[in-house]
């Protein structure tokens, strides 16, 4: 399978539309793959997206069959949109569009009552409540005074109090079933993407790290190389941004949301601390420096070069051996470790290659700038050891 993907590769590289649709096929069905698997972001979403189309299909047999209203739009409408990523976010945004939707009603009624005509009172009322959706008061949902104006004057009914009142409280119906279904149907608990962005970030790292390896230990990296190297560290920094965001998302997946309705789903209990999100961070901050570092020794405009013979192979075993260490971080995130002997005998191997590199540190046979650069590079790679493999804590057997 993965000759297969390779070659599908190389066949449409520089063909960019047909590579980027080939990649999104690609993504679509790893997220089916993934749904299917188990609970994840993949089925997660799957679950929202059901629980949105539930609560206005609800929405509207409560409006439009149980109560026979004839123009029970508004209802289904405002509970599709606010079944939100969290509880929290579905009761704010609710009440953020009811006071959105009150203000586009009763503009409008008014408009219309100014003008006695609906193209009239559209240009009349458009223009202030698409100033007053940027209010932020309104935050995300100030656009829905302007859409319900243009409802309310669309439908041909004629404006009175009564219209208002029931345009309103279509509104505050659609409102209370999304925001009951999103807060009683599996409420979205936010916990596993955290760990699931975290283990992500270290396995990608481990990737990067051992894709720069191979290509220092056979020879044949080049500018072109480099740079592919330098994409990847920046496809880390937008991983970083998902982790931040998955943290902001688990802790305002937890309010509002009850304690036995998450026990009863199975939802997880515990998020790694948030000093892991530090720690990656740094981590992401190093790989992408030692990839420019590398740039910077292919471009030829530039003085410094990079290490030639054994030191580099020694090197990239080093990078190699660092890239395992964020896998096996990977599969401990995830709920699986590589045991203690393993780790250990990894441990000793980084210490040999360390203090051979070293050794190739004081040797000249390099020249003042390569050695300069494999300082360097040594450097982040120690900086990188660091933070994957932190030094035992001896305080705590104390």
């Amino acid at each position: 399978m993965t000759t297969v993907i390779r070659t599908a590769r190389e066949a449409l590289r520089g063909r960019r539309p047909a590579a980027a649709v080939w990649w999104e096929a690609c993504a679509v069905g790893r997220s089916v793959r993934a749904a299917w698997r188990g609970p994840g972001r993949e089925r997660d979403l799957v679950v929202q997206s059901l629980k949105a189309a539930g609560a206005a299909l609800l929405a509207w047999a409560v409006a439009g069959v149980w109560l026979g209203d004839p123009m029970a739009l508004m209802a289904p409408w405002v509970a599709l949109v606010l079944v939100q990523a969290t509880v929290y976010s579905s009761v704010r945004q609710a009440g953020e569009q009811f006071a959105a939707i009150c203000a586009g009603a009763v503009i409008a009624s008014a408009a219309q009552a100014i003008t006695d005509d609906r193209t009239g009172a559209l240009a009349l009322c458009l223009p202030v409540l698409m100033l007053m959706a940027n209010w932020s008061r309104f935050g995300r949902q100030g656009i829905y005074a302007a859409t319900t104006a243009v409802f309310v004057l669309a439908s041909g009914t004629a404006v009175s109090a009564a219209a208002v009142g029931h345009r309103v409280g279509q509104a505050a119906l659609g409102a209370a079933i999304g925001v009951a279904v999103n807060a009683l149907v599996l409420p979205p608990i936010h916990l596993r993407d955290v760990r699931e962005n975290l283990a992500a970030l270290a396995r990608e790292s481990g990737d990067l790290l051992h894709t720069v390896a191979t290509g220092l230990r056979e020879g044949d990296w080049d500018a072109q190389s480099a740079a592919g190297w330098s994409s990847d560290a920046a496809r880390l920094g937008r991983r970083l941004d998902a982790l931040y965001a998955a943290r902001s998302w688990s802790r305002e997946s937890l309010r509002l949301t009850s304690g036995p309705l998450r026990r009863l789903q199975g939802a997880p209990t515990a998020v790694p601390p948030e000093d892991e999100d530090q720690r990656w961070s740094r981590v992401t901050g190093n790989v992408t420096a030692l990839t420019r570092t590398l740039a910077v020794t292919v471009d030829e405009h530039r003085t410094p070069k990079a290490p030639e013979g054994p030191v580099l192979d020694l090197y990239a075993r080093l990078l190699a051996l660092i890239g395992d260490a964020c896998h096996a971080e990977a599969d401990r995130l995830l709920g699986s470790s590589a045991g203690p002997r393993r780790e250990a005998e990894t441990e000793t191997t980084m210490d040999e290659l360390h203090r051979r590199l070293q050794e190739g540190l004081r040797e000249q046979g390099q020249g003042a700038a390569r050695t300069a650069v494999l300082g360097t590079l040594v450097l982040q790679a120690e900086n990188l050891w660091a933070e994957i493999v932190p030094e035992p804590d001896e305080s705590a057997g104390q």
